[in-house]
């Protein structure tokens, strides 16, 4: 079958190299893609966000099944789009559509959700320009830190921990007063959790659900989980302190509460959900919701699914998954990713980047690259994902840090330590 992916990152690199290797697929489309994802197939330049272009290339190059890797268009009805469009309604699309992309797109929604379905998660309350007097005071008597929220999608920067009142006060201001966009027109203000952060990924066909590989990603940019935050610095998979009794907790108490609250909802949801989970003693609490799988986990992920992915894409096309049995290798992945200079703040693109064949035992996944007459360069904050799959956690970590010393271009950083905290 023809395939398109829709996305240029990291995690739509994985889905590539992997979508590839599947007997079932005839051709790989990837749009818009990056430097990296040609050699698994064709790149062709278009928005994600742009129905239209999408759709005429659904429809030039016969493609039988769309795979959405990007939040976005999801939360923009890309789903609905298809179903409602008599030249597409037949083809499958693996992403939930639009009443359920909301679980992302919304915090507030989601925090309504998991009370009313009694899903364990930090105590919140959400304020709008109209009610900041009582959202100020509300913060006055809040114990710290205190977390604000943007309710909508910020592109990952959208959520602040604020150590003193004050701190949050005027952060709340800020944030209602535009400073991310409409998404801030409603902020959650939520308990802080001591504990430790794990992300758990299903993948749904509306009744049933398979649990992926749980995995563990890095978000600040210094070693020891210093300085600012990113979009994710790398990962690992499994989680050592996920065992199987947490695993079976998150299953009963978040995972099929979710599920089952879906169809209460009458929410119609066939996709990914990414479960963003604390382990605050022995107990796992949910912070957010994601509509698609995460970056870097992904990069972490893929590599430990030993089943064919277009199989369990189509078993879930096709409301199949009851039966599924998936294969999860016991081998270990690390991510470890490589950056371009300045980042997570301004950072140069256009870079020539060299090594990439010196690498030894890892797969690399292009996240932010271009490629310009043949040459690889940086066309973005987050530049090249490098995974290892050993047979310990020592060695994938080991493996992919010395890989990633292997790749070159001006500016480059990595972290050293991923993955350490956890050895």
């Amino acid at each position: 079958m023809n395939i398109l992916i829709l996305g240029s990152g990291g995690r739509e690199s994985a889905f590539a190299w992997k979508i590839s290797q599947s007997a079932l697929c005839s051709k790989l489309f990837i749009a818009p893609g990056n430097g990296g994802t040609g050699a698994y197939g064709k790149n062709v330049l278009l928005n994600p966000n742009d129905f239209e272009a999408v759709k005429a290339l659904v429809l030039k190059e016969n493609i039988e099944l769309v795979v959405v890797g990007p939040e976005e268009p999801l939360v923009n009805g890309i789903h609905d789009f298809f179903i409602n469009d008599e030249a597409l309604s037949n083809i499958p699309v693996i992403g939930p559509k639009k009443e359920g992309a909301i679980l992302e797109g919304s915090k507030d929604f989601s925090k309504q959700f998991m009370a009313r379905h009694g899903i364990p998660t930090p105590g919140s309350e959400s304020f709008t320009n109209e009610t900041l007097t009582e959202g100020l005071a509300y913060l006055e008597n809040h114990s710290l830190p205190i977390v604000l929220k943007a309710d909508g999608l910020a592109a990952g920067k959208g959520v602040l921990i604020c150590q003193t009142v004050a701190e949050a006060q005027e952060e709340l201001k800020l944030m209602l007063g535009g400073k991310f966009g409409t998404a801030g027109s409603l902020v959650v203000v939520e308990e802080y959790l001591n504990g430790i952060e794990l992300s758990v990924f299903v993948l749904t066909d509306g009744e049933n659900y398979v649990i992926l590989p749980e995995a563990k990603d890095y978000k600040k940019i210094g070693q020891g989980d210093s300085g600012l935050n990113t979009g994710g610095m790398g990962s690992v998979s499994p989680v050592p302190f996920a065992d199987k009794k947490f695993l079976d907790e998150v299953e009963q108490s978040i995972i099929i509460p979710t599920i089952n609250g879906l169809k209460k909802d009458n929410i119609d949801y066939s996709g990914f959900i990414f479960f963003g989970l604390f382990k605050v003693g022995d107990k796992p609490m949910i912070i957010e919701y994601n509509c698609r799988m995460g970056d870097p986990e992904t990069e972490s992920v893929i590599p430990r699914i030993e089943n064919d992915l277009v199989e369990l894409f189509v078993a879930t096309s096709k409301k199949k998954l009851k039966d599924y049995q998936l294969k999860i290798s016991d081998k270990n992945a690390a991510t470890v990713m490589i950056v371009a200079g300045g980042y997570p703040g301004e950072y140069e693109k256009g870079k020539s980047i060299t090594g990439i064949d010196n690498v030894r035992q890892s797969v690399v996944f292009h996240a932010g690259t271009a490629l310009e007459g043949g040459v690889v360069k940086t066309n973005g904050g987050r530049v090249i994902a490098v995974t290892s799959l050993q047979d310990n956690q020592f060695e994938a970590l080991q493996s992919a840090t010395a890989d990633a010393a292997r790749i070159y271009f001006d500016g480059k950083y990595f972290r050293e330590d991923i993955g350490f905290d956890l050895v």
